[in-house]
């Protein structure tokens, strides 16, 4: 497993960013219901893509600006946190993947309700 030490270093990133952002941020537009989904940190550790999941739409855009504006901090804070030689530029994205998947729960619970059998009135048929 040649990435085995990147997927390692990519879950550590997306811990510290995780905390320091509920932890050390205090902007109103990052509040709510989000979510960092996963990070990808290149081989050479010099950039992390960081995938943040919003489930209402109304705040995405606000908390993705608010986000990329404090990418500075987070990566000076992320350097103090771990122990590596280069601390990555962080780059934020969008994610849709928890919100689809509330869309693709709330079909399946819909169509599981249309094709249940309605209930008899007490009338069997032998």
């Amino acid at each position: 497993m040649p990435y085995q030490r990147i997927d390692r270093i990519s879950e550590e990133v997306r811990r510290e960013v995780d905390q320091i952002i509920r932890g050390e941020l205090h902007d109103p537009r990052i509040d709510g219901t989000w979510a960092i989904t996963r990070c990808e940190v290149t081989r050479d550790l010099r950039w992390a893509k960081i995938y943040v999941s919003v489930l209402e739409d109304e705040r995405r855009e606000p908390l993705m600006e608010a986000l990329r504006g404090a990418a500075g901090y987070i990566r000076r804070a992320l350097g103090k946190g771990l122990m590596l030689r280069y601390t990555p530029e962080i780059q934020f994205h969008s994610d849709g993947n928890i919100a689809y998947g509330v869309h693709i729960a709330q079909v399946l619970k819909e169509v599981g309700a249309a094709e249940l059998p309605q209930e008899d009135d007490g009338h069997a048929e032998s």
